[in-house]
């Protein structure tokens, strides 16, 4: 198809040979220099889509580098993404003799600010901290030759828009512009008008089209039933990743599961960075076996063997479903996507599967029902939880709280004899990391408390 050879073999060595049917429609005009509109959902390869065209058009024409100026921009609209982009491209750069680097917020800009300065060949950046360093002259994007706009639509959902025309304001006009995402409505249109030279358009596929390898199911559960549900299903074999509305629900899921014997760590925007880096690194090496996140993880997380998709909170919208499902079920392997939703959240629920194209099987249940072993197969694992989540040994009495001393010449009223005080844990501890295995059946540990969110809040980053 025109890729240079050195690229073939660095792909063949990481297995892959043949192109996904996104890369295979677009390659033959990305690689001739034309822009291209591509659109193809999430997990169809969208990523090597651009990035091989990229590579091979630098490598194509060497130049010397520059400090301080790129010559090929890649927008992607959260550190994750940009993060799982410089992984995918870096390997190959490397084989060609270029250079990469990552550019976002939640980290020190200095390292960054040096890399630019010492020349490099592709930036992939989101594109606040990229304006911030243009702003204050540490970067400068007269020198792009190639931009790729990433996930276009989320960027506008995000409220990205602004920021991202002021940038590809400062790009040559006569540059390339790529631009890829799963739907080219609304904001994305902008874009295409403003800054792309003649178009070609490759829809592989729709957002809707289903995806065969994926199955889809809602379980209608009661409050009280919701968390030993979740913890049964998490606590089968495989990479889970369960999804809330919310940065506190994550956090909250999170602890009790990790509580409950099932090693978890949390994923959202209230976390720093390193927070984040370490425990999206401990879900892929298996030290957690379950990822509990807001919306931030629906777009550009890609953890192989993902198995199991999980709405403990049903997304607000039909896009987010679909993106959330979407980490699962990727390049061809097989995925369960399974929605918790109580009474009072069924009408939402079908109209969201309505929306999404999908026609889920839905069951009412109970825990410890027998379709759980079904949607979730293998034993069932737990861990000692760490001593602070652990549950208080059923055999010493709770601690009475020492009430203050009433000043002199007042009587408090009431009797606070029997109140017990609980610890917090702090949030920062890592989960599912002590204690010894011990294995269950399908049915749940008794005594765990029903995990609720706030399904009307603002959805976490």
């Amino acid at each position: 198809m025109g890729v240079p050879q050195v690229l073939v073999d660095a792909l063949a060595a990481a297995g892959i040979t043949s192109p996904f049917p996104i890369q295979a429609a677009t390659l033959p005009d990305t690689l001739a220099g034309r822009d291209v509109l591509g659109r193809g959902r999430t997990g169809s390869g969208k990523t090597y889509a651009f990035a091989l065209p990229v590579l091979a058009r630098l490598a194509a024409k060497p130049a010397k580098r520059q400090p301080g100026r790129p010559r090929a921009l890649i927008l992607a609209p959260t550190r994750e993404l940009a993060s799982q982009i410089d992984a995918t491209i870096a390997p190959l750069a490397q084989a060609l003799g270029l250079r990469t680097l990552t550019v976002f917020g939640g980290v020190g800009a200095r390292p960054q600010i040096s890399g630019l300065r010492a020349g490099v060949d592709i930036v992939v950046a989101c594109p606040g901290r990229l304006a911030d360093h243009v702003s204050t002259g540490a970067a400068y994007l007269d020198a792009i030759e190639i931009t790729v706009l990433d996930e276009a639509d989320h960027m506008a959902d995000l409220g990205f828009l602004p920021v991202v025309r002021r940038l590809m304001d400062l790009t040559p006009r006569q540059g390339q512009r790529l631009l890829f995402s799963a739907t080219l409505d609304g904001g994305v249109d902008v874009l295409v008008r403003r800054f792309m030279s003649d178009p070609v358009v490759h829809s592989v596929d729709s957002s809707l089209s289903p995806v065969g390898t994926m199955t889809h199911h809602v379980l209608h559960v009661s409050a009280s039933d919701r968390l030993p549900v979740l913890v049964d299903l998490t606590a089968a074999p495989g990479r889970t990743l369960v999804f809330t509305r919310t940065k506190r629900g994550a956090k909250t899921l999170a602890k009790r599961l990790v509580a409950s014997g099932v090693p978890a760590v949390e994923l959202h925007g209230n976390l720093a960075q390193n927070a984040r880096n370490r425990n999206l690194a401990a879900f892929s090496d298996g030290t957690a076996k379950t990822l509990v996140a807001t919306d931030i993880a629906a777009r550009g997380i890609h953890v192989d063997d993902v198995a199991l998709v999980i709405h403990a909170d049903p997304p607000m919208e039909h896009k987010a479903y679909l993106h959330r499902s979407g980490r699962t079920a990727r390049a061809g392997a097989a995925g369960t996507v399974v929605t918790l939703a109580t009474d009072d959240q069924a009408s939402e629920v079908r109209d969201l599967a309505r929306k999404a194209g999908i026609r889920p099987t839905t069951t009412r249940l109970r825990a410890g029902d027998a379709l759980l072993q079904k949607l979730a197969p293998g034993e069932r694992t737990f861990v000692a939880p760490p001593p602070a989540l652990a549950e208080p040994p059923s055999d010493r009495a709770p601690r009475a709280r020492r009430s203050p001393k009433p000043p002199a010449g007042r009587t408090r009223q009431g009797n606070d004899s029997g109140r017990t005080s609980s610890s917090r844990s702090s949030s920062s501890r890592r989960s599912g990391s002590t204690g010894g295995g011990r294995t269950a059946s399908a049915g749940q540990p008794g005594g765990l408390a029903a995990f609720s969110s706030r399904a009307g809040g603002r959805r976490g980053r």
